[in-house]
């Protein structure tokens, strides 16, 4: 929380666009916030209606699909899987210094939930770094350009 993904998002989705790459972009946390939550933090609801909405970006022409989200062990790729058959999934970790992400966190989110933002941030960061989730890692720190970092994304994940 606070590297950055769902910014990122939008300037991968943009950079794709110049290039006439047919994709859907989604931030895969908004497709599973309700009260009660489904799961810890909204999986099964989130993944439920990635499978449901796949399909309508891919009769639409979508060839590609970026999902901004937290893969905190390899295991869960497979729910990627199902939701969105016979993807090739690839991840990419953000990575930003604690301090750049308390920053955005604390201007994301100014309200009630802020202090689990900010615990969830450092919470995650250290699973993220034990587990090695990811195929490749790119820097989105403070001070570099959104437009590098999608690029450096987008290369990394070999669709440009």
């Amino acid at each position: 929380m606070g590297a950055g993904k769902t910014t990122v998002l939008s300037e991968v989705s943009d950079l794709l666009a110049e290039e006439h790459i047919p994709h859907g972009a989604i931030d895969l946390d908004w497709l599973g916030v309700m009260y009660p939550s489904q799961g810890e933090h909204g999986e099964r609801l989130s993944f439920a209606n990635l499978a449901a909405i796949w399909p309508c970006y891919k009769n639409a022409g979508a060839r590609r699909l970026v999902v901004a989200c937290v893969v905190e062990d390899r295991s869960e790729l497979r729910h990627y899987e199902k939701a969105v058959p016979g993807a090739e999934v690839v991840v990419c970790r953000l990575t930003a210094s604690s301090e750049t992400m308390r920053d955005r966190l604390r201007v994301r989110e100014p309200g009630l939930f802020q202090p689990k933002a900010l615990a969830r941030s450092t919470e995650l960061d250290s699973i993220l770094k034990k587990s090695r989730a990811e195929d490749f890692v790119v820097n989105n720190d403070a001070g570099r350009s959104i437009t590098e970092v999608a690029r450096e994304v987008l290369t990394g994940a070999g669709w440009l």
